[in-house]
């Protein structure tokens, strides 16, 4: 494998983690306006515009189209994924969603060990238990399971299953070409669901229309281009940094209160990706 490139990668990752988190607080205002197909599918649209032209000015479609069959698989998870998430959204509270989705890096580590030959060395291992164990300590045990919390915890699934597809792709494509093809592909799986449940926006969710295309984008080519330049399971326990951060801009937006074991918990997460960074830089 070529040496890896940690101090990039968490570079990446972390204007992943700035997207998202708008991501996340536009989607879930927009949501509560028009269907979560429309939301999906306003993003795609707007997020091809965007890249179609880029895509042409930097050698068009000629010789990104080897492993297309690869594209639309990883598109059709990635799309029912993405669905489940916005669906949680609306159905617990974002806290929850973000916690139940911290499972993913625990399936992308046991998905790309198995299938795409990278090592779980002890110190990934102990990165991710540290870590999961901070989203522990944060959410607390003991929620009352509902539907909710299964759609979640699907949509966790479908995000590791389109991760280690992105990582194996991004071997012979760019991060250009793997964004291009989602949102394309996307449009077109969205296009149906999205005119059967078609409502228009009202004007003053525009804004968050806007934020949801954009960070949507930015934050695919972050992810893609982190997992290009180190192993799914050195780049994605970084994500679990998305959960403290979440906590605080909940507290600064929605007034949400962070009590002791949500700052230890955001404690170990911090330790847990001190861990996993030293570490595979040195390796």
């Amino acid at each position: 494998m070529a040496q890896q490139k940690v101090g990039q990668a968490g570079l990446w990752m972390a204007g992943w983690l700035t997207a998202t988190l708008g991501m996340t607080v536009a989607g879930r205002q927009l949501a509560q306006e028009v269907s979560v197909f429309e939301v999906m599918l306003l993003r795609s649209v707007i997020a091809t515009i965007i890249l179609t032209p880029i895509v042409m000015l930097n050698g068009g479609l000629k010789d990104r189209v080897s492993q297309l069959k690869l594209h639309g698989a990883r598109n059709v998870v990635h799309y029912a994924g993405q669905y489940a998430w916005f669906s949680a959204l609306l159905l617990i509270p974002l806290a929850e969603v973000i916690a139940i989705e911290f499972t993913m890096p625990l399936w992308i580590a046991i998905l790309a060990a198995a299938f795409l030959g990278e090592r779980l060395y002890g110190w990934k291992v102990a990165a991710l238990i540290v870590g999961f164990g901070g989203v522990l300590m944060i959410v607390k045990p003991g929620l009352t399971l509902n539907v909710g919390h299964v759609v979640a915890l699907a949509a966790a699934l479908l995000f590791a299953v389109s991760v280690t597809l992105t990582k194996y792709i991004t071997r012979r494509d760019t991060a250009l070409t793997v964004i291009f093809f989602m949102f394309t592909m996307q449009t077109v799986i969205g296009a149906v669901p999205a005119w059967l449940t078609w409502v228009w926006p009202p004007v003053h969710a525009l804004p968050f229309v806007a934020v949801v295309a954009l960070a949507g984008t930015g934050s695919h080519y972050c992810l893609s281009k982190a997992i290009s330049l180190a192993d799914a399971t050195v780049v994605m326990p970084m994500d679990f940094l998305r959960l403290p951060l979440s906590a605080l801009l909940g507290y600064w937006l929605y007034n949400e209160g962070l009590d002791a074991w949500s700052l230890a918990g955001g404690a170990m997460i911090l330790v847990a990706n001190t861990i996993n960074i030293v570490k595979a830089s040195r390796a």
